[in-house]
């Protein structure tokens, strides 16, 4: 690049920090959080419109967008914003979501409410500060800061938002393939989830796939008196019970064959081996958890991980003397690239049957099913995404073939076919979806050089 290029360059992302410095992001993201767009929440379905329609489109058309909403007969709507400058020049795919989970207001600290930003020294509170309205106001005004120094930006940008990611983006892979066409670009570039350790740019390439299933077990209609019949009747907890125990050793190590994947190879393994996990904003990692010949992050970012999300026999607010008819978890499998998602509960299924658990039913969450996927950080997509992250910050970041929770990826990687590069602005104590909710100010702000400097460096190289 020319001197001329560079002092653009510095420029621009001097923009983007100007821009956070007059309190404009902090103001502007306290309008978006004032949009109580629950999307689980049922009385909340008309917000979910007004937050694209009032909140998202007036400021894209402004910049030049050509903005059309589309109804979702599975759930909330769609967005798509295009700027073509040039059929030539590559595009970009953005993504975004505007909805968010229940705000839970009576369960945060005192003086905070979810739908009000308020500032704490640094910390941003409020729901979807993080998850995800902070994220991609980011990316808008990094766009924004590009077309202020240069008049243009020097690619197209395409906008996807969806307003139902909080409930398992339904009707989001349907949405892509119909529209395909308008969405075609070269390369998805996106922010959501959280950085590894807050002072340290992250990007990661995919994400873990997530199955959630019921394990039920129902015996008879009522509950019986315990002296009368313990030891006569059988106790649907206790065979429950061990049913868990079956899927994990007391480590939690999978003993379920199909679930213990084959795709942590050793150039995978030398990618994530050593990144750091532990975090001094959450709680003390279990050193004596998980597979015990891998490392944390192995753990997290290359392995499978079976959790139970709920469980329940009798009335456990109340209980009584009686043994119950009948009971219930819900379980959830996390999975890497490599595990079939197709076959997770038939070969849990297989499992449970050679152990004797017949009796046990499998019910599966469709709604919650998302699938694995990752990709080589050789990708030249992902090298100019590091260099460009290095020249703004003088860090050079971590680099996650996938993140350890999940995301709609497969939509893009697989539906569209895109390389995906997810530049996430949050942190693993962000409180996302629980009370408390916040956004960390010097990760926002540095969040919008990264991307204006990226953006930037886009357009002037034309793509990889």
């Amino acid at each position: 690049m020319t001197s001329q290029i560079d002092t653009s360059r510095a420029d621009t992302v001097e923009h983007a920090k100007a821009y956070f410095d007059s309190g404009r992001f902090e103001a502007e993201l306290t309008a978006l959080v004032a949009h109580p767009s629950e999307s689980q929440n049922p009385a909340q379905t008309a917000r979910l419109s007004s937050y694209l329609q009032d909140a998202l489109v007036p400021r894209l058309t402004q910049t030049g967008f050509a903005c059309q909403i589309y109804d979702n007969p599975q759930g909330g709507p769609f967005l798509i914003a295009r700027r073509v400058e040039d059929e030539a020049l590559p595009t970009i795919l953005h993504y975004g979501h505007g909805d968010v989970v229940h705000g839970q207001s009576s369960a945060w600290q005192k003086g905070l409410s979810p739908f009000t930003l308020t500032r704490v020294g640094d910390h941003l509170y409020g729901r979807g500060t993080a998850d995800n309205k902070g994220q991609h106001l980011i990316n808008i005004a990094a766009l924004e800061a590009v077309l202020a120094a240069r008049g243009k930006l020097g690619f197209n940008v395409t906008w996807l938002f969806e307003m139902s990611e909080e409930t398992g983006s339904p009707g989001l892979a349907e949405f892509c393939t119909t529209h395909r066409d308008e969405l075609k670009a070269d390369a998805l570039i996106a922010s959501d989830g959280p950085r590894l350790q807050p002072e340290m740019p992250t990007i990661f390439l995919g994400a873990r796939g997530a199955m959630n299933f019921t394990l039920k077990v129902n015996l008879r209609d009522g509950a019986h008196h315990s002296g009368n019949w313990g030891g006569l009747l059988a106790d649907p907890a206790m065979i429950l019970a061990h049913t868990l125990c079956c899927i994990t050793d007391v480590r939690g190590q999978i003993t379920v064959p199909e679930w213990r994947p084959t795709s942590l190879t050793d150039d995978v393994s030398n990618a994530i081996r050593d990144l750091p996990v532990a975090s001094e904003t959450g709680p003390e990692i279990d050193g004596q958890w998980g597979e015990e010949t891998l490392t944390p992050a192995e753990r997290a970012f290359g392995w499978n991980s079976f959790a139970i999300l709920a469980m329940s026999s009798g009335v456990p607010h109340a209980p009584v003397n009686a043994i119950s008819g009948n009971a219930h978890a819900t379980c959830q499998l996390r999975f890497v690239v490599g595990t079939d998602p197709d076959d997770v509960l038939p070969a849990l299924r297989r499992h449970l049957d050679r152990h004797g658990f017949e009796q046990v039913q499998i019910i599966p969450d469709n709604n919650t099913t998302s699938r694995a996927t990752r990709q080589s950080r050789d990708n030249p997509w992902v090298q100019l995404a590091e260099k460009s992250i290095l020249e703004t910050t003088g860090q050079t970041p971590h680099v996650l073939p996938n993140l350890a929770g999940s995301l709609p990826n497969e939509c893009f990687t697989d539906t569209l076919g895109l390389p995906t590069i997810w530049i996430p602005h949050s942190y693993r104590g962000c409180c996302q979806h629980a009370p408390n909710e916040h956004m960390l100010a010097p990760l926002a702000r540095q969040g919008l050089e990264i991307m204006a400097g990226l953006f930037w460096d886009i357009g002037v190289l034309g793509g990889p």
